[in-house]
Parts: C-alpha cells; sequence; structure tokens
C-alpha cells in the first residue's frame, strides 16, 4: 500500500490558473468586455479547480504546491466577488483599493517566485512574470492609468501561456516518460 503512486495535480492546477489568465487578460488588452465567460472560469477553473489541486498537493506533502494553488484559486474567487458584488447591491469597488489588493498579491508572488529558484525554470518564469503582471496591474490602478493595464494585460497573457505550456509539459513528459516539452529541469 506504502508504494502507491500518486497522480501530479499540478497541471490541473497550472491549466485553471493558466487559462483563466489568459481570459482576463484578453480583457486587459482591451480584446473583450469582462463577462460571464471570464467570470465563470473565475469561479470553476481558476477558483474551485486551483483549489482542489492545492488539496491534492497537501496529500503530496508538497507545502509550495498546496499554498500556491489554494492561494490562487482563492485569488480567482475573491476577484470574481470584487466583480460580481455591486450587482448584488454592494457597494462597488474603490480603483485605488484594487490597486492595492494586487499590489499584496504581487508581494506574494514575489515571495512565491523565491521558493521556484529550486524547481524548474519554466515554474520560474510563471511566477517571475506574474510578479510583473500583479506589480503593473497595482501601478496601473493607483495611478488610474489604463494603459498601464494594457501592457499588464499582455505580460498576462505570456505568463497564462507559459503556466499552460508548464503544464502540458508535465503532462506528456510523464505519459511518454521523456522529454517531450523542455521545462528545465532540476538536476
Amino acid at each position: 500500500m506504502g508504494n502507491t503512486k500518486l497522480a501530479n495535480p499540478a497541471p490541473l492546477g497550472l491549466m485553471g490558473f493558466g487559462m483563466t489568465t489568459i481570459l482576463l487578460n484578453l480583457h486587459n488588452i482591451g480584446l473583450f468586455p469582462m463577462d460571464n465567460v471570464i467570470l465563470a472560469m473565475g469561479i470553476f477553473y481558476g477558483g474551485i479547480a486551483q483549489i482542489f489541486a492545492g488539496l491534492l498537493e497537501y496529500k503530496k506533502g508538497n507545502t509550495f504546491g498546496l499554498t500556491a494553488f489554494t492561494s490562487y484559486g482563492s485569488f480567482w474567487l475573491t476577484l470574481v466577488a470584487i466583480l460580481v458584488m455591486p450587482q448584488m447591491g454592494f457597494d462597488a469597488s474603490n480603483g485605488h483599493f484594487l490597486g492595492v489588493y494586487l499590489g499584496l498579491w504581487g508581494v506574494f508572488t514575489l515571495f512565491m517566485f523565491f521558493g521556484t529558484l529550486v524547481a524548474n525554470r519554466v515554474l520560474q518564469f510563471v511566477f517571475l512574470s506574474l510578479t510583473v503582471l500583479f506589480a503593473l496591474l497595482a501601478i496601473g490602478h493607483l495611478a488610474e492609468n489604463e494603459s498601464i493595464v494594457h501592457v499588464a494585460g499582455w505580460v498576462g497573457l505570456v505568463c497564462g501561456a507559459s503556466a499552460i505550456y508548464l503544464a502540458m509539459g508535465e503532462v506528456l513528459n510523464e505519459q511518454f516518460g521523456r522529454t517531450v516539452l523542455p521545462i528545465g529541469e532540476k538536476h
């Protein structure tokens, strides 16, 4: 019973994060309005699926994965709540306070980036680009500068795509028992 191999939950969390990040940042660059596609992905794939992935990382004894996936899953759920609650009669968020919220997530992500320095290169890139994304979004909202938010959107597209690449690299490399998509493994 002790030799049972557990599945890797990271690709699930990375896909939830990556796909939802791409959708939100298609909005940030101005290509699409904020709508139910982004909000639904934020709740179910970016939010709930990532939390599940984090809880499965707990079972594997991976504190980093637990912290990352449950935190970013909760990020997506809180972001959707921030966007939807005004439609339910709550006061709309202050744009500057939203900048502070995003800034705090940037600080958290920077610390998590340091934790990736012992991991593969693509994971390092995901967290570094996410740190830059949060910083730009925080600055854009604090300065009320839509141009900075648009630039952040492009960074977000790259960040989300890198998370999807890493997820598929982990799945395909395990499936084929060899490197199909290089992820810059540490040796």
